[in-house]
């Protein structure tokens, strides 16, 4: 992987890639924060890590630059990851014709329609390839990682946790697109990307995945931070869809609604310590 920049940044360093990717066929961006504990000392060992999935119309740098989680993470010693929202550059006929659908909208899954299906294969991108590629050459330890976002990220975050609770550890949202099936959001990207089909949707529906267990898969629970003034909650997000279903398998759940806060990235800010703690908790003793 190619190191594009490198920055001092709370005593750790931040830093952003590019790599040609197998699984993608193209080149892919992601930035990566390494806290004081990897840099400092070299031989210190591995650290837990976070990977954030950010929203439509969004890239590798957003997260690093608008939601102050640095600081923090730096203390906590959390390593912070962050991926590109989509594959860049495949010129699929239609790719950048709308902001919720193509590029910068790759909803964190493996497209099975042409000719979406060659290159956006998001979901397999993040579990089978970079995940694995940063736990070999960085000090992260592949045990101990977990997965939030935002929106179309907290979508991804819920549905991947979900998919791959193996994998991941820990999960939160900010106002996460709870019910794609339910949704415009969600049925655009699903019809597009997975074909008209609804019965092959709910694989990629977090309420969806929710309701079909019989377990709770992360007892030390999950959390989710919505907005009340936001507005893309009504049409869009149903985090009580999630809530009910969550409740039906006995899924430990934490949604705190907050009245004012709308959908951006200073309702993220404002909230983003208590997901750090939320995952350091969790990954510093698995999940109980």
């Amino acid at each position: 992987m190619e190191l594009l920049s490198e920055h001092a940044c709370f005593g750790g360093v931040q830093r952003f890639y590019q790599h040609a990717s197998s699984i993608i066929g193209l080149p892919m961006k992601f930035s990566v924060f390494l806290p004081p504990q990897t840099v400092i000392d070299n031989a210190g060992g591995q650290v837990p890590a976070l990977i954030y999935l950010a929203g439509l119309t969004c890239n590798e740098e957003t997260f690093m630059t608008k939601a102050g989680a640095q600081q923090l993470a730096a203390t906590l010693g959390l390593a912070l990851i962050a991926p590109d929202t989509s594959p860049r550059g495949a010129n699929v006929p239609g790719e950048a014709e709308s902001w919720d659908f193509g590029v910068g909208a790759g909803f964190y899954l493996d497209a099975t329609q042409p000719p979406w299906s060659r290159h956006y294969r998001m979901e397999s991108y993040l579990t089978a390839e970079l995940l694995p590629l940063l736990t070999s050459t960085l000090p992260v330890n592949a045990s101990r990682i977990g997965i939030f976002g935002h929106s179309m990220g907290g979508h991804g975050a819920l549905t991947l946790a979900l998919r791959h609770p193996a994998l991941f550890k820990s999960v939160s949202a900010f106002a996460p697109i709870c019910a794609p099936t339910q949704c415009p959001w969600g049925r655009k990207a699903f019809t597009g990307y997975l074909g008209a089909d609804p019965g092959t949707w709910a694989a990629h529906d977090a309420t969806a995945l929710m309701s079909r267990l019989h377990a709770a898969p992360y007892p030390g629970g999950i959390l989710i931070d919505q907005g009340m003034a936001d507005k893309f909650l009504p049409e869009q997000l149903h985090p009580h869809l999630f809530e009910a279903a969550c409740a039906t398998a006995n899924q430990a759940l934490q949604i705190r609604r907050h009245a004012g806060y709308d959908h951006g990235y200073y309702f993220i800010a404002t909230f983003m310590a208590d997901h750090l703690n939320h995952h350091a908790r969790q990954l510093s003793r698995g999940r109980c």
